[in-house]
């Protein structure tokens, strides 16, 4: 069953992804990187190397705030204050970032096991207060995230502006992408996977919850394991309808906790996927900056895609 057999997540299959796909320990019990343990020296600069052409593109969303675009998809969109001084203005920001409105990176405290436990069996009650996360917090990333990236534009393999309710991306749409465009992947790789956020939201505006959208199956799991990727990066979050299981958010349930594996939620890939079909390229220098926010469970980005 699953990528080999070319099918959905079996309730079963998805139980055993807890121990089949688990870092705990990997490398070493004091590990704060998780899967970003696979970026090494070696990995940044044949990254660096695949710069071509010198254009950058950012794969973030803006930071939408009251006035700016008041809609159903901001439960808590962010506030924005400007404040007049002698010779110029400053600003204030108050955002609550988790979510699928403000591109952001989810660290290893933000997803817990049903036991709450967070990855590398840290007990999450006792580390994660409304002080700050005390372990697997965001500080421990504040060197960036510079890797390859990869963009697998799965809706324009479909030829579907986005990717419908109970058609998510499987991880054999992974393989079959990546051998489309002559792709080896790597240890290391940011995963970007396209599902077509725009094309989604400009003519879905009833959406009763912003966490439940088409995007990714749980099957993506075995591909990001098996080929050590550092990171996924998506438009759209998971898709549960497109699997035999019933958990919600399934992917975040494994990759966080078990697999230690960052999420880079909420992105935008609309024009690195204009560039990239544009060039004939979907592979590119991948830098992600979170903030130095200590004890923070994840952090604000903006990703950016250097070709």
């Amino acid at each position: 069953m699953g990528v080999r057999d070319r099918t959905p997540t079996t309730p079963e299959e998805f139980e055993a992804y807890k121990t089949r796909f688990c870092n705990w320990g990997r490398w070493g019990d004091d590990d704060q990187l998780g899967t970003l343990n696979h970026i090494t020296p070696e990995v940044r600069q044949a990254a660096a190397a695949t710069v071509r052409f010198g254009r950058s593109v950012s794969c973030s969303n803006p930071i939408p705030t009251v006035e700016a675009q008041p809609n159903l998809r901001n439960a808590h969109p962010a506030e924005h204050l400007m404040r007049r001084i002698p010779n110029g203005y400053v600003d204030a920001l108050n955002i609550w970032f988790h979510g699928m409105v403000d591109t952001h990176i989810d660290t290893t405290s933000h997803g817990w096991t049903p036991d709450g436990l967070m990855y590398n069996g840290r007990p999450g009650e006792s580390l994660v207060t409304d002080a700050g996360a005390a372990s697997n917090s965001v500080e421990f990333w504040r060197d960036g995230i510079v890797t390859r990236g990869v963009l697998y534009d799965i809706a324009r393999m479909r030829g579907q502006p986005h990717i419908e309710y109970g058609e998510g991306v499987q991880g054999w749409d992974l393989e079959d992408w990546a051998k489309q465009q002559g792709i080896t992947p790597r240890a290391g790789d940011a995963v970007l996977i396209r599902s077509g956020s725009d094309p989604f939201w400009a003519t879905h505006h009833d959406v009763p919850d912003v966490h439940n959208t088409p995007g990714v199956a749980p099957s993506a799991l075995e591909f990001l394991y098996d080929t050590d990727a550092s990171l996924l990066a998506w438009d759209l979050t998971e898709d549960a309808n497109a699997t035999q299981t019933t958990f919600p958010h399934p992917v975040h349930r494994i990759a966080l906790p078990y697999m230690g594996l960052p999420l880079v939620d909420a992105s935008n890939f609309e024009r690195l996927a204009e560039v990239c079909a544009e060039v004939g390229r979907y592979e590119f220098l991948f830098t992600v900056a979170p903030l130095v926010l200590t004890g923070g469970t994840g952090s604000p980005v903006n990703p950016i895609a250097t070709l």
